[in-house]
Protein backbone atom coordinates (compact mmCIF):
# COMPACT_ATOMS: atom_id res chain seq x y z
CA UNK A 1 0.00 0.00 0.00
CA UNK A 2 0.64 3.56 -0.63
CA UNK A 3 1.87 5.54 2.01
CA UNK A 4 2.03 8.74 0.03
CA UNK A 5 -1.13 8.67 -1.55
CA UNK A 6 -3.13 7.89 1.76
CA UNK A 7 -2.32 11.70 2.80
CA UNK A 8 -4.41 13.66 1.11
CA UNK A 9 -2.72 16.52 -0.31
CA UNK A 10 -3.96 20.25 1.73
CA UNK A 11 -5.01 23.45 -0.41
CA UNK A 12 -3.75 26.47 1.45
CA UNK A 13 -5.66 29.60 1.71
CA UNK A 14 -6.09 31.49 -1.69
CA UNK A 15 -5.69 28.61 -4.28
CA UNK A 16 -8.59 27.06 -5.31
CA UNK A 17 -9.04 23.75 -6.78
CA UNK A 18 -11.30 22.29 -9.30
CA UNK A 19 -11.69 18.77 -10.13
CA UNK A 20 -13.80 17.69 -13.54
CA UNK A 21 -13.46 13.81 -14.11
CA UNK A 22 -9.81 12.97 -14.50
CA UNK A 23 -8.71 16.36 -14.47
CA UNK A 24 -7.11 18.67 -11.98
CA UNK A 25 -7.64 22.51 -12.20
CA UNK A 26 -5.41 24.37 -9.15
CA UNK A 27 -5.08 28.75 -9.31
CA UNK A 28 -3.32 30.26 -6.95
CA UNK A 29 -1.57 33.40 -6.77
CA UNK A 30 1.18 32.83 -9.26
CA UNK A 31 -0.97 31.29 -11.73
CA UNK A 32 -2.87 28.51 -13.03
CA UNK A 33 -1.87 24.44 -13.33
CA UNK A 34 -4.36 21.61 -14.87
CA UNK A 35 -3.15 17.96 -15.00
CA UNK A 36 -4.94 14.65 -16.30
CA UNK A 37 -5.07 11.57 -14.11
CA UNK A 38 -4.50 7.73 -15.05
CA UNK A 39 -7.78 6.06 -14.81
CA UNK A 40 -6.58 3.93 -12.41
CA UNK A 41 -6.90 6.62 -9.78
CA UNK A 42 -9.90 8.72 -8.43
CA UNK A 43 -9.68 12.71 -7.40
CA UNK A 44 -12.46 13.81 -4.82
CA UNK A 45 -12.13 17.58 -3.12
CA UNK A 46 -13.12 18.26 0.59
CA UNK A 47 -13.17 21.33 2.33
CA UNK A 48 -9.63 21.84 2.58
CA UNK A 49 -8.05 18.90 0.58
CA UNK A 50 -7.83 16.51 -2.69
CA UNK A 51 -7.86 13.05 -1.79
CA UNK A 52 -6.92 10.63 -4.40
CA UNK A 53 -7.63 7.14 -4.01
CA UNK A 54 -7.64 3.88 -6.29
CA UNK A 55 -10.36 2.89 -8.67
CA UNK A 56 -9.85 -0.74 -8.06
CA UNK A 57 -6.55 -2.85 -6.19
CA UNK A 58 -4.13 -3.56 -8.88
CA UNK A 59 -1.15 -3.65 -9.21
CA UNK A 60 -0.91 -0.88 -12.16
CA UNK A 61 -3.08 1.34 -9.92
CA UNK A 62 -0.80 0.72 -6.77
CA UNK A 63 1.92 2.31 -8.74
CA UNK A 64 0.03 5.13 -10.52
CA UNK A 65 -1.49 5.91 -6.66
CA UNK A 66 1.49 8.01 -4.92
CA UNK A 67 2.51 9.23 -7.66
CA UNK A 68 -0.89 10.82 -8.97
CA UNK A 69 -1.01 12.24 -5.34
CA UNK A 70 2.89 13.77 -5.83
CA UNK A 71 1.91 15.41 -9.12
CA UNK A 72 -1.21 17.17 -7.64
CA UNK A 73 0.55 18.17 -4.26
CA UNK A 74 3.36 19.69 -7.13
CA UNK A 75 0.66 21.56 -8.65
CA UNK A 76 -0.58 23.41 -5.64
CA UNK A 77 3.13 23.69 -4.18
CA UNK A 78 4.15 25.65 -7.82
CA UNK A 79 0.79 27.81 -7.89
CA UNK A 80 1.54 28.99 -4.23
CA UNK A 81 5.51 29.41 -4.01
CA UNK A 82 7.01 27.77 -7.29
CA UNK A 83 9.89 26.36 -8.03
CA UNK A 84 13.91 26.97 -8.92
CA UNK A 85 16.43 25.42 -9.80
CA UNK A 86 20.11 27.17 -9.74
CA UNK A 87 23.15 25.78 -12.15
CA UNK A 88 26.91 26.93 -11.29
CA UNK A 89 29.40 27.23 -13.94
CA UNK A 90 33.15 26.54 -13.94
CA UNK A 91 35.68 27.16 -15.90
CA UNK A 92 37.86 30.03 -17.61
CA UNK A 93 35.93 32.00 -20.04
CA UNK A 94 32.63 30.41 -18.80
CA UNK A 95 30.15 32.35 -18.37
CA UNK A 96 26.19 33.37 -18.97
CA UNK A 97 24.09 36.63 -19.37
CA UNK A 98 20.32 37.03 -19.79
CA UNK A 99 19.62 38.88 -23.49
CA UNK A 100 15.54 39.44 -23.17
CA UNK A 101 14.28 36.49 -24.03
CA UNK A 102 17.33 34.59 -24.78
CA UNK A 103 20.11 33.03 -22.31
CA UNK A 104 23.59 34.07 -23.82
CA UNK A 105 26.07 30.96 -22.67
CA UNK A 106 30.26 31.27 -23.43
CA UNK A 107 31.36 27.87 -22.58
CA UNK A 108 34.10 27.45 -24.38
CA UNK A 109 33.30 26.15 -27.89
CA UNK A 110 34.23 29.06 -30.71
CA UNK A 111 30.54 30.24 -31.06
CA UNK A 112 28.21 31.29 -28.13
CA UNK A 113 24.96 29.43 -27.22
CA UNK A 114 21.79 31.07 -27.43
CA UNK A 115 19.39 29.46 -25.52
CA UNK A 116 15.62 30.65 -25.95
CA UNK A 117 13.70 30.69 -22.56
CA UNK A 118 10.30 28.82 -22.82
CA UNK A 119 7.24 30.63 -21.98
CA UNK A 120 6.00 30.18 -18.28
CA UNK A 121 10.31 30.25 -17.01
CA UNK A 122 12.13 32.75 -15.82
CA UNK A 123 16.00 33.02 -15.77
CA UNK A 124 18.16 34.76 -14.00
CA UNK A 125 21.97 35.72 -13.66
CA UNK A 126 22.50 36.76 -10.71
CA UNK A 127 25.95 36.04 -11.07
CA UNK A 128 28.02 35.92 -14.11
CA UNK A 129 28.65 31.76 -13.41
CA UNK A 130 25.44 31.54 -12.14
CA UNK A 131 22.00 30.40 -13.68
CA UNK A 132 18.72 30.74 -11.75
CA UNK A 133 15.65 28.73 -13.87
CA UNK A 134 12.42 29.51 -12.08
CA UNK A 135 8.93 28.38 -12.24
CA UNK A 136 5.12 27.29 -11.68
CA UNK A 137 5.70 23.99 -13.17
CA UNK A 138 8.13 21.55 -11.69
CA UNK A 139 8.60 19.38 -15.17
CA UNK A 140 9.22 22.42 -16.84
CA UNK A 141 11.58 23.83 -14.22
CA UNK A 142 13.64 20.79 -14.59
CA UNK A 143 13.53 20.19 -18.30
CA UNK A 144 14.92 23.62 -18.89
CA UNK A 145 17.89 23.26 -16.41
CA UNK A 146 18.52 20.15 -17.69
CA UNK A 147 19.04 21.26 -21.32
CA UNK A 148 20.82 24.10 -20.35
CA UNK A 149 22.95 21.66 -18.43
CA UNK A 150 23.49 19.11 -21.59
CA UNK A 151 25.75 21.91 -23.72
CA UNK A 152 28.57 21.32 -21.42
CA UNK A 153 28.30 18.76 -18.83
CA UNK A 154 30.55 18.83 -15.80
CA UNK A 155 33.98 17.19 -16.73
CA UNK A 156 35.41 14.93 -14.40
CA UNK A 157 39.08 15.80 -14.18
CA UNK A 158 38.93 19.65 -14.16
CA UNK A 159 35.11 19.58 -13.05
CA UNK A 160 34.40 22.37 -16.00
CA UNK A 161 31.09 23.04 -17.25
CA UNK A 162 27.42 23.33 -16.09
CA UNK A 163 26.38 21.42 -12.85
CA UNK A 164 23.24 21.87 -10.77
CA UNK A 165 23.92 23.68 -7.22
CA UNK A 166 24.97 21.26 -4.80
CA UNK A 167 25.82 18.00 -7.35
CA UNK A 168 28.90 15.94 -6.54
CA UNK A 169 31.25 15.48 -9.32
CA UNK A 170 33.25 12.52 -9.03
CA UNK A 171 37.00 13.99 -10.06
CA UNK A 172 39.29 11.55 -11.58
CA UNK A 173 43.78 11.73 -11.32
CA UNK A 174 45.09 12.67 -14.38
CA UNK A 175 47.78 10.99 -16.33
CA UNK A 176 50.93 10.62 -14.10
CA UNK A 177 54.21 10.14 -15.78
Amino acid sequence: MSRIGKRPVSIPGGVTAAVDGQEIKVKGPKGELSHVLVDHVIAKTGEDAIEITMREDSKEARAMWGMSRTLVANLVAGVTDGFSKTLEISGVGYRAAVQGQTLQLQLGFSHDVNFPIPQGIEVKCPKPTEIVVSGIDKQKVGQVAAEIRRYRPPEPYKGKGVKYAGEYIFRKEGKKK
